[in-house]
């Protein structure tokens, strides 16, 4: 099939070679199809060496290509996306490519996206909804996001990600909910979590002073606004510690989640790479992995939103 631009189609090309053999000059049949004489010169001498096989169209692929990258190294890329389940910018630090050419790699090979698969696994298991509408304030603190992470407990011993999904389960007394409250900074998407026991108004509060302090701590020490859903807890707990500190609060339009886009990405991004990347065989033993993995996404992990930099690369020394 040719395409949307194309001059010719086989027909065409069909009716220069009849026209040729009718006598006309190919300056004639150029002017009457509207192409050049190169073009007309081309397909005559085609059929001359091929019939009626050279006119039909063909792929404008060329037969080699010197720069494609090469197998082996395709190869280590895929390894490298089996082993460590990262996407194009994370990858192409560990295996030096660049991270166009990774997700090119990918692509040709039909490897899922990560939001489509299982972080444990790997398999796939569904898509996540996207929203083209992006920003990004101008200064650190000028917005700060805020949420809370619903994720059930571990059990002593693991639960089903150790044991499958064939154990009894006791969904009425079984080992309950842990809540991740975090905030993360709109322009440098410093983050901070913690695992509390429940996300009433006065943990809320208390929570949204301690990361007041580590912003603070780490260079943010004035926040403007504070964006939240529109829970009970943080419409009318925080009020008292954003007066305290003159933060003006900002509510998402109701069942508009996309809007608090920058949290509602760090609860997938806890999800994926701390909360079920690997098997934890105790609720404690979770909990003792959060600090760490902070510490590993504010200072080291590699963020394409911010170049293939850590958010502490956005923010002044402390």
């Amino acid at each position: 099939m040719s395409h949307g631009s194309a001059r010719l189609t086989v027909h065409g090309r069909r009716l220069i070679v009849q026209r040729h053999r009718d006598g006309w000059p190919q300056a004639h049949i150029a002017a009457a199809m509207g192409v050049s004489r190169k073009c007309v010169k081309t397909w005559i001498d085609r059929y001359a060496s091929e019939g009626e096989a050279g006119l039909v169209t063909r792929s404008s692929r060329p037969h080699s290509m010197p720069t494609r990258t090469s197998d082996e190294v395709e190869q280590k890329v895929l390894a490298a996306r089996a082993e460590h389940r990262d996407g194009p910018d994370v990858l192409s630090a560990k295996v030096g490519v660049p991270a166009r050419t990774v997700s090119r790699i990918l692509r040709r090979h039909d490897v899922p996206y990560l939001r489509e698969c299982d972080p444990i696994t790997g398999e796939v298991i569904r898509s996540s909804k996207q929203t083209a509408v992006r920003y990004e304030r101008e200064r650190p603190g000028e917005l700060v996001h805020m949420d809370v992470k619903k994720i059930g407990r571990i059990p002593d011993g693991g639960g089903w990600r150790v044991h499958g999904r064939a154990i009894p389960r006791d969904r009425i007394n079984g080992p309950g909910y842990d809540y991740v409250h975090s905030l993360v900074d709109d322009h440098s998407r410093l983050a901070y979590s913690e695992i509390l026991p429940d996300e009433k108004g006065p943990t809320c509060a208390e929570f949204l002073a301690r990361a007041i302090d580590y912003f603070a701590a780490h260079g943010i020490t004035r926040i403007e606004r504070l964006m939240t859903d529109n829970a009970w807890a943080y419409k009318w707990s925080l009020r008292a510690v954003c007066a305290e500190h003159d933060i003006k609060q900002r509510f998402i339009k109701p069942h508009c989640p996309w809007q608090n886009g920058k949290v509602e990405r760090l609860n997938r991004t806890l999800s994926t790479e701390w909360a079920y990347r690997q098997v934890f065989t105790s609720n404690d033993e979770r909990t003792a992995a959060l600090a760490p993995w902070l510490e590993h996404y504010n200072t080291e992990r590699r963020h394409s939103a911010l170049g293939g930099k850590p958010p502490i690369s956005r923010l002044l020394p402390t």
